[in-house]
């Protein structure tokens, strides 16, 4: 089955389902409504949406194809006239599956829902002892609205295997099996990234970044900083002029050919989402900056190196974990910031603490726009990565499963208290450990001695000249 373009909207009463389905044959249509749960059928297509609200199929409800343009709409009445449905442009949430209901422990039901339980008792208890574990099976079941409940697991897993586990959630691997066959400059971790351990990961990760660090380079870009001065002027286009909200044809593209999955998270990994989303943003908005929004075919190695979960396969949290609830405080945000700080003065052409802070309230205004801005960001570095020969697969690993869960997870309210945090935080420079103040410090010093020298200098030309 083919899951058609589609396109959803509303007005005080309806909801308007616009599929396109060319050439088709109108009256093989197959439409179900129940409750929130829609689902059309017309060979070889198949949608199935859950809106955050019931529909009904009454007499005001229609379905009409128009076959020149190709396009079925469907008009649903809201079971509760002026509601309003969040979200219906939020492709990917409509398509995840209804979320599974646990039934209450005690119900008061009616005379025919009791003989229709008794008699389902009673069919169900005819089964055979050899049929005990079916039965359950069934019994849970039509418990939950026939879908199974999932819970997060709460042991760990044992693993028999040397190979590891990566990427969103760790539910990727097998990825880098051949990486030191491909042109993948950003892999810190070598043929190694199959089978290396979390920790191992990470004092890599360190030990690349201080054989990065360039003293110099760092003192000639605060020495002379024009060019920096200019790309501080530059203003976010998604920060600085927001406006009304719409995706484009090509983002509801890219969210209908998004995986259909419902993560499980507990506190400590959703807490790592966001941090990791933070420092996802962060890249972005570095590259975003330095090229002043026109993305180049190398910007897909700066995102990827800028961002610690991409280039070492080691995601925040950077300390100690500590039982709390999942959002991060603020000792995890500096953590995580001061981590893509190291990399954006240890690895790029343009190393500027200054700039760095500049990034960081990039990353503050992005997250204040809510939840279509960051899912625009995440959608637009999906693309760089994805037409990527080498580096697509940080997309496979990462990005589509964010956008998919920034979606479903990452409401506007989380993301706007994140967006506060995140500017009102303070990166102090020595949680860089590079030495940044005195490296300035002994910058400026220089300059003024340079200084000094050029006023002398032309005294005393001046002074030979009278």
């Amino acid at each position: 089955m083919i899951t058609p373009r589609f396109e959803c909207s509303q007005t005080p009463e309806s909801v308007l389902i616009k599929i396109y389905c060319p050439s088709v044959r109108a009256a093989d249509v197959e439409i179900h409504v129940d409750d929130t749960l829609f689902t059309v059928h017309i060979n070889p297509y198949f949608l199935r949406l859950n809106f955050p609200h019931p529909v009904l199929e009454d007499e005001a409800s229609l379905a009409r194809y128009d076959p020149s343009s190709g396009y079925l709409t469907v008009t649903l009445t809201k079971e509760s006239r002026g509601q309003e449905f969040a979200d219906l442009d939020l492709l990917s949430k409509l398509l995840a599956p209804r979320p599974s209901q646990q039934a209450p422990l005690i119900e008061v039901i009616g005379q025919e829902d009791a003989d229709d339980a008794d008699d389902l008792v009673a069919r169900t208890n005819a089964l055979s002892l050899e049929h005990e574990l079916e039965r359950e099976e069934i019994l849970l079941a039509a418990e939950n609205d026939w879908q199974i409940p999932q819970e997060v697991p709460s042991d760990p897993v044992i693993t028999t295997t040397l190979n590891q586990s990566y990427g969103f959630l760790n539910l990727h691997s097998g990825y880098f099996k051949h990486v030191a066959h491909t042109e993948n400059e950003v892999n810190e971790l070598g043929s190694d990234a199959e089978i290396i351990t979390p920790q191992e990961r990470r004092v890599r990760r360190w030990k690349h970044e201080d054989e990065k660090w360039d003293e110099e380079h760092y003192m000639a870009d605060y020495a002379d900083d024009e060019y920096i001065q200019e790309l501080l002027l530059w203003r976010n286009p998604h920060v600085a002029a927001p406006g009304p909200f719409q995706f484009t044809e090509a983002e509801n593209l890219a969210l209908l050919n998004l995986p259909r999955k419902e993560y499980l998270a507990d506190a400590r990994q959703t807490k790592s989402l966001y941090l990791t989303l933070i420092s996802v943003l962060f890249s972005y908005a570095y590259e975003a900056r330095t090229t002043q929004g026109d993305f180049t075919p190398e910007s897909a190695w700066t995102i990827c190196t800028l961002t610690p979960a991409f280039s070492a396969l080691d995601p925040p949290p950077y300390i100690a974990p500590t039982p709390s609830a999942p959002m991060p405080s603020s000792s995890d945000l500096i953590a995580c910031l001061s981590q893509s700080y190291r990399r954006c003065l240890a690895f790029p052409l343009h190393r500027s603490f200054t700039l760095a802070e500049a990034c960081r309230a990039d990353v503050a205004g992005l997250l204040l726009l809510g939840t279509r801005t960051v899912l625009r960001v995440l959608l637009d570095t999906q693309h760089v990565l994805t037409h990527h020969e080498v580096y697509y697969v940080y997309s496979k690993i990462w990005l589509e499963d964010f956008c998919v869960w920034v979606q479903a997870s990452a409401g506007n309210d989380t993301l706007c208290e994140l967006g506060t945090a995140v500017r009102g935080l303070r990166i102090p420079k020595a949680a860089i450990e590079w030495d940044l103040e005195l490296l300035e410090a002994a910058t400026s010093e220089a300059q003024q001695r340079d200084s000094d020298s050029d006023d002398e200098s032309e005294e005393d030309e001046v002074a030979r000249q009278l």
